[in-house]
Parts: structure tokens; C-alpha cells; sequence
């Protein structure tokens, strides 16, 4: 005979062994919340990581147990915490230059072509789609300004949006220390970015006024309203389905492909590949770069 689980004896079974009760009931109501509010899909072999990241709110709140937390996000008054919640829970790896196959490719094969355009008067929009604290849009405006210094004079933008106010808020700021900066060369740098006064002992330097005026940061969740209209030429949007769950990365890839112009670009992440519908319309061209292919007419 099969034996019978109390689903109340189950829920109430502690996954971590720390300062706060943990149970598996608690972690399935913040990896729910987590999914509907941002699409990431948390397993339970992720419960150490919740758990660390998460005690530290606790603490901060004066809190018991993650019960109590819990029934702070789910509550009226809640919405704060559920965004600090989200972003104690969001990965933020990121570094200049990263992944430099794409950026070697948006240098010789995209750029060239929209900047012949933007001299004409056209409009360029290119997406940094999960902009973390701000490498990769600027890794994209550095590569712009190494073929067209004067940039900034013409109708071009990359849009920098991320999850995580935080993350945003960096980004904004434009502020890197050394270690940061070292895939950047040191030319570009010292063009590009003003030294300014270390901390912590790390030289730092601060985005100059022409590096800047290229990006516009903003907050935004890839899986809620998208207030962009026009198209991009070129959306880079890497290592981040990766913690989606498959219907949400099918969804995610097919809301891109309207907004990519003719002859645009989809930049993903190396573990990453188009599914569903979209991979009708976007099709490789290169390592983990996929490009927009046309409806017959």
C-alpha cells in the first residue's frame, strides 16, 4: 500500500538548519512570489542560497522566523520588502567586456551599418536587457565610441534596464574600481572615464560625461509591461533566461522579436537558446548571436 503524506507534516519540515525556522512551506511561498513577480523559477536544492541571502532581512526587520517574513510579503503593507526580497534574490554577475565574441561582433558587423545610418539622420536604439550594475551597456556605448567618438551629436541610445533599483542605481552612479575596469584597455579607459579618489584603497574612476550621455538607465521586469514602442537594432539580453522556466523563456523570446528592427541582433548567454515560437524569426548567425529573419511575403 503507498503511504499517505500529510501535506501540513511536509510543508512544516525545516530545510536549513540555521538561526530562523525555515520550512518547506516557507520557501514555496517565496519561490512563488519570486516566480509570479519575476519569472524566476527556484527549485528546492536552492534553499540554502534563499536562506542565507534572506536572513540577513530578518535580522534587519527584527524578525523570528521566516513564517513572519512570509507573511510580511504577502501582506497589503508588504510591497517594499517583496522588492528587497527580489533583489537579495536576483543574481548579479557581471563584468566588462563579457562574453567579447558579441561585442567583436556588434563592432564589425552591426555597428558600421548603423552608424552610416545615424550619419543620415536615422534613429539607433540598441538594449541592454539586464543591465546588472552597468558593464555590459557600457561595454556596448565604449565599442560605439571606438568607431564614432562624436556619438553622442547623433540620434543613437542604449536603453540599460534591470529588475533591481539597486543594480540601476549603480549603473546611474557609473563608478568602478579597478578590478572592475581591468578588461577595459587602458586607453579607453583613460578617455572614456575621470580617475577619481580611491576607496577602500582601489583607484576608482567615474563614467565621463560622453560615456554617459549615451545610456539611459531604467527600471524595468522582463516579465511585466514593456512601455517601449519603437524597435532596437541590436538587444543584448544574456545569462538571464537561464533562471526562467521553460513557458516563461518561450514567452520572453517571442515579446523580443517584434521589437528587433530589420537586420537586427539578438545577443544572448552562452548556456542560452532561443525556444517556442520566436525561434521561427530569429535564427544563429554566430556564436550565441541570432538574427532576425524576415516573414515571407
Amino acid at each position: 500500500m503507498q503511504a499517505v503524506v500529510n501535506p501540513t507534516l511536509e510543508g512544516a519540515k525545516q530545510l536549513v538548519d540555521g538561526e530562523f525556522p525555515f520550512t518547506i512551506a516557507d520557501f514555496r511561498m517565496i519561490a512563488a512570489i519570486l516566480h509570479g513577480d519575476a519569472g524566476i523559477a527556484l527549485s528546492e536544492s536552492k534553499a540554502t542560497l534563499v536562506y542565507s541571502r534572506l536572513a540577513k532581512r530578518l535580522r534587519l526587520l527584527g524578525m523570528e522566523s521566516f513564517r513572519d517574513y512570509c507573511a510580511l510579503i504577502e501582506s497589503k503593507g508588504g510591497g517594499d520588502e517583496r522588492l528587497h526580497m527580489l533583489a537579495a534574490l536576483t543574481t548579479n554577475v557581471t563584468r566588462f567586456f563579457r562574453e567579447p565574441h558579441h561585442f567583436e561582433h556588434l563592432k564589425t558587423k552591426v555597428l558600421p551599418g548603423l552608424i552610416a545610418k545615424a550619419k543620415a539622420g536615422a534613429r539607433v536604439r540598441l538594449w541592454s536587457a539586464a543591465c546588472s550594475s552597468g558593464p555590459e551597456p557600457y561595454s556596448i556605448a565604449l565599442t560605439l565610441l571606438s568607431l564614432l567618438p562624436d556619438a553622442a551629436r547623433y540620434d543613437i541610445k542604449i536603453l540599460a534596464s534591470d529588475i533591481d533599483p539597486n543594480m540601476v542605481a549603480e549603473g546611474l552612479a557609473g563608478v568602478y574600481g579597478a578590478a572592475a575596469l581591468e578588461p577595459v584597455p587602458t586607453a579607453m579607459r583613460d578617455r572614456w572615464f575621470k580617475p577619481m579618489a580611491a576607496r577602500r584603497g582601489e583607484a576608482c574612476w567615474s563614467a565621463g560625461d560622453d560615456l554617459r550621455a549615451l545610456i539611459a538607465f531604467r527600471e524595468l521586469n522582463l516579465v511585466g509591461d514593456w512601455p517601449m514602442k519603437g524597435q532596437f537594432q541590436a538587444i543584448f539580453c544574456r545569462n538571464v533566461v537561464i533562471y526562467f522556466d521553460d513557458a516563461t523563456q518561450a514567452k520572453l523570446w517571442s515579446r523580443f522579436a517584434p521589437l528587433i528592427g530589420p537586420q537586427g541582433v539578438l545577443y544572448i548567454g552562452h548556456s542560452e537558446r532561443v525556444s517556442g515560437p520566436a525561434a521561427q524569426r530569429l535564427q544563429p548567425i554566430g556564436v550565441t548571436t541570432y538574427g532576425l529573419v524576415e516573414p515571407a511575403r
